[in-house]
């Protein structure tokens, strides 16, 4: 880690750098409105940096860059992240502002029993600036990967990603991830959050967005109204939910089902989605299998019960991706899956 101020040496190229804020999570001992529940578990939470997390999981090399608070809680998100085999060493400790952190019940965010309080106003991620991040380290991986989280924190922080989806030559390729959350640009009070992050997305190479987000950002329906709107990054994926998920990439389009899974939690399956993608982008995959690998890595969160799943070791994946289209279809992925012995795949995975 590091205080603000110059540094002194060239930081390593790695496969990917994420950005972004990462707060500490508290679970929920049993279920219940957060008036009720007892006791919690602490955890971690950052959409950037849970994309950091499961790619390290996956071998590649990742460094997470991110302020947080000179305080204990920023200690444990440090260390935590840190576990998962990611360089932290770029992350600013704030002495004056806070590390961020939310309560959440344990129920499906999609139902309206789901509750979530943050405390992250006035945080140490929202002072990242031009000026309060160290620039060399932030572009130092082959892929830099960002989300429209980041610009809602604070002016500053709009500022930052500005910087970092400007097409400049020599710059990494750049992923962004829309992540429309209305309620954080609501009082943002430094633009208006649609108009923004289309400004952003533009910028990019790598743009994932959710049709039911760009629906409700843009007033835009289906993934050719989005690709209209988005011409200009190389690649444009339009997750659709249970359908499956659209690649845009040149004058090419590439749709892929989704899988049958047995959910136990429906939270992480986005960051898992986009980390899967990013991997096989690396490895230089067709794009029909890093959509595969997408909804691979994305199944592995959704059969865990919090953010965070291990991915499917790398062969196993493959494997299941270079299926053809009828064996793709039977898949039926359920908890535990990413463990199962090789050779198993049509014995404990289909219907």
């Amino acid at each position: 880690m590091t205080a603000d101020g110059p540094r002194s040496t060239a930081p390593d190229v790695v496969d990917v750098v994420a950005l972004g804020e990462s707060m500490v999570t508290f679970l929920p001992s049993v279920p219940g409105r957060l008036a009720d529940v007892p006791s919690f578990e602490r955890a971690i939470g950052g959409a950037e940096s849970n994309v950091a997390c499961v790619l390290a999981a996956a071998g590649h090399s990742v460094r997470w860059a991110g302020r947080v608070g000179a305080d204990g809680f920023g200690d444990h998100l440090v260390e935590a992240i840190g576990a998962y085999g990611v360089d932290v060493g770029a992350v600013r400790r704030d002495p004056a502002r806070p590390t961020g952190v939310y309560f959440r019940t344990a129920g499906d965010r999609a139902t309206d029993a789901h509750e979530v309080a943050y405390y992250r106003a006035g945080s140490a991620a929202s002072a990242m600036s031009v000026g309060t991040m160290d620039l060399d380290a932030v572009r130092s991986g082959r892929v830099l990967h960002l989300s429209g989280i980041t610009p809602a924190l604070s002016a500053g922080c709009l500022g930052l990603t500005r910087e970092l989806t400007a097409r400049r030559p020599g710059r990494p390729l750049v992923s962004f991830d829309v992540n429309h959350r209305p309620g954080l640009w609501r009082d943002a009070g430094h633009g208006h959050g649609p108009e923004v992050l289309l400004e952003l997305a533009r910028g990019a190479d790598i743009v994932f967005v959710g049709d039911d987000e760009a629906r409700d950002a843009w007033g835009l329906d289906g993934p050719e109204a989005v690709r209209a709107a988005l011409p200009e990054p190389e690649v444009l994926v339009v997750k659709q939910g249970a359908t499956g998920a659209t690649a845009f990439h040149g004058d090419h389009v590439t749709s892929v089902p989704a899988l049958h899974v047995d959910v136990v939690a429906a939270v992480g399956a986005g960051d898992a989605f986009a980390a899967g993608f990013l991997s096989a982008t690396l490895r230089e995959r067709p794009v029909r299998e890093r959509l595969r690998h997408g909804h691979l890595w994305a199944a592995a969160a959704l059969t865990v019960p919090g953010d965070l799943a291990t991915p499917p070791a790398r062969d196993h994946a493959d494997r299941l991706a270079a299926l053809d289209d009828t064996a793709w279809g039977r898949l039926r992925l359920g908890p535990g899956w990413t463990q199962a012995e090789e050779g198993a795949d049509e014995e404990v995975r289909t219907p």
